[in-house]
């Protein structure tokens, strides 16, 4: 599945109740899960359920928002290194 299937996927899905809930609501779940997801990697549990969690809690609030993620994923990120220019990256360790 495409990101752009899955953010059409979870809009037909969640549509009523995200427009419901709203931009700021939504982005303070994203924040939750977010939390969530930290407190899975530190414990060494669940880390992928948590992962899934954030990605769609970020897809809805896309959706709010009226962004085309995949569209905005594939500009920021497209397949090499924006510093560098290669992939794998070649630039100086973090």
């Amino acid at each position: 599945m495409e990101i752009r299937e899955f953010q059409r996927m979870i809009d037909e899905i969640y549509r009523k109740r995200d427009e419901e809930r709203g931009i700021e609501k939504t982005m303070l779940w994203v924040v939750e899960e977010v939390g969530e997801l930290a407190e899975a990697v530190r414990k060494g549990t669940n880390i992928g359920e948590e992962l899934a969690d954030v990605f769609a809690w970020l897809v809805s609030l896309a959706n709010i928002c009226g962004v085309d993620l995949e569209e905005e994923v594939l500009k920021k990120y497209p397949g090499y290194c924006l510093r560098c220019g290669k992939k794998p990256c070649e630039c100086d360790s973090l």
